[in-house]
């Protein structure tokens, strides 16, 4: 089944010729926001049934009067073995649980079974199916060196090995209900990340976004949970909130460190129970929608002084994407560069400009603290800047310089750039302009990599300045070795 088409989700199947069994059993789940549920009294339906579609698990009863589930249950394991199965009987006969185990169930529950270690049973049960696929799937990708569904990533221009490798957890973790921590600076592509995540999961809803940065305690959750009418001064109708727009499909919440702690708390519990409330409503709503969360902040930081609760934290950690920056997979800079250029040209309905070497050298030099965003605002300015079907390396230059100034450097890091910055950490005898200028050289040289063309512009001096100096540093060497 290709699980970039629209198809039914999972569903969890119950299997027992007694329809009130069925019925509680069914009721717990629902209750405890597990998804779909199936209830089957005919169990000679239930491999058919397995053979048109995706089972998440199956609970069996072991004695039914046409075909019981000391039969069945050797057949779904041999044909579908990513499928947990739990056996379930009033036998209370340890040999009926070890022949059970050793014919490949997941677990064995004596009736009548109480509601906690049932639905505990089952969500165990949910989560071992997702880690063998999550583990399936990367061995795949490691093996073949080939993503299953590369056409979800196609809006993400990239050659690094970095991303790669986020692609093919993503592509793991797709299939799963549990949500998601993306994060990254900004600029990185965050939001990428969770379309296509969406789209490789397959789920049968619509990909859902919502900014969290700005949105108080009140309008969170009158955003996501919607409210009755009549809930407050102005509710004049009633309103679904965007969980229940997204369905069976992907709510993503962008900007999840700007949350205040009550929208935490609300989450939270979101997270664990799939239930809520809208406003000015006593009944409570199940949601079926799987959860992906976005940041470009630091909460490990936040966690640890407050600002982010750390249960929220780590119910977030089930899955974590983690994207790296411009400045670490730099590769990127020149395919990203020649696929802005186009879309620039085009959008200002512009010959293409060549993508020269001194640009690509220029690029180099950018530390790029706003990532690809950056880039791409960057070149469509250099574009519509340029003349002649060139681009404007002054503009470029230019706004590389702007950040320089800002104490960022090539590196990433951040410097104290002023007076008093400088000469802190020295100390006794003030450096002579030649020492300087030959140390400040050397590192340029050397954060560039060599690139004499990325090293002048670190310097803010020409290209032909900084062979000169090389030039007479080189004499210099010689003259005193003779």
């Amino acid at each position: 089944m290709n699980a970039l088409s629209v198809m039914e989700d999972p569903a969890v199947v119950l299997v027992d010729d007694d329809p009130d069994i069925l019925l509680v059993a069914s009721l717990m789940l629902r209750g405890a926001g597990v998804g779909e549920i199936i209830t089957l009294e005919e169990s000679r339906e239930l491999l058919p049934l397995m053979a048109r579609r995706e089972i998440s698990a199956v609970v069996l009863d072991l004695h039914m009067p046409t075909l019981g589930g000391a039969k069945l249950l050797p057949q779904i394991v041999q044909g579908h073995p990513d499928t947990p199965v739990i056996v379930m009987t009033a036998t209370e006969e340890v040999s009926t649980a070890v022949g059970c185990m050793k014919d490949g169930a997941f677990d064995f529950l004596i009736k009548p079974v109480e509601e906690n270690r049932f639905v505990a049973c089952v969500k165990k049960a949910l989560e071992w199916r997702d880690l063998r696929r999550q583990v399936g799937a990367l061995k795949r990708s490691l093996l073949t060196g080939r993503l299953e569904h590369a056409d979800a990533f196609a809006a993400i221009i990239t050659v690094s090995p970095k991303m790669r490798a986020v692609f093919a957890y993503v592509e793991a973790i797709a299939s799963t209900g549990e949500p998601v921590l993306i994060t990254g600076e900004t600029g990185v592509g965050k939001e990428l990340i969770a379309e296509a995540l969406h789209r490789i999961s397959g789920r049968g809803g619509e990909l859902v976004p919502v900014n969290a940065a700005g949105l108080d305690d009140s309008l969170f959750s009158d955003t996501l949970f919607g409210h009755k009418k009549g809930a407050y001064s102005g509710a004049d109708d009633s309103r679904t909130g965007l969980i229940a727009k997204a369905g069976r499909g992907t709510l993503f919440l962008d900007e999840i460190g700007d949350l205040g702690q009550t929208s935490q708390v609300k989450l939270l519990r979101l997270l664990q129970e799939r239930r809520y409330y809208p406003l000015g409503s006593d009944v409570a709503k199940v949601s079926e929608a799987r959860v992906l969360c976005a940041t470009h902040r630091d909460l490990d930081a936040m966690m640890a002084d407050g600002r982010f609760r750390s249960d929220l934290y780590f119910r977030l950690q089930v899955h974590r994407v983690e994207i790296p920056p411009l400045r670490e997979r730099p590769e990127d800079i020149a395919p990203l560069t020649r696929h802005f250029l186009v879309e620039a040209a085009r959008s200002l309905n512009r010959e293409v400009p060549e993508a020269t070497p001194q640009l690509f050298t220029l690029l180099a030099s950018g530390s790029f603290p706003g990532n690809v965003r950056q880039l791409r605002s960057l070149i469509f300015d250099a574009v519509a800047r340029g003349s002649g079907g060139e681009v404007s390396l002054e503009s470029i230059r230019k706004a590389l310089r702007a950040v320089s100034g800002n104490g960022v450097v090539a590196g990433g890091g951040a410097i104290d750039s002023s007076v008093e910055g400088i000469f802190r950490g020295l100390s006794g005898r003030l450096p002579t302009l030649k020492e300087v200028e030959r140390d400040l050289i050397a590192e340029a040289m050397a954060r560039a990599g060599g690139n004499q063309g990325m090293a002048a512009t670190y310097l803010g001096i020409s290209r032909q300045a900084l062979n000169q100096r090389l030039r007479k540093k080189r004499e210099g060497e010689e003259e005193e070795e003779r």
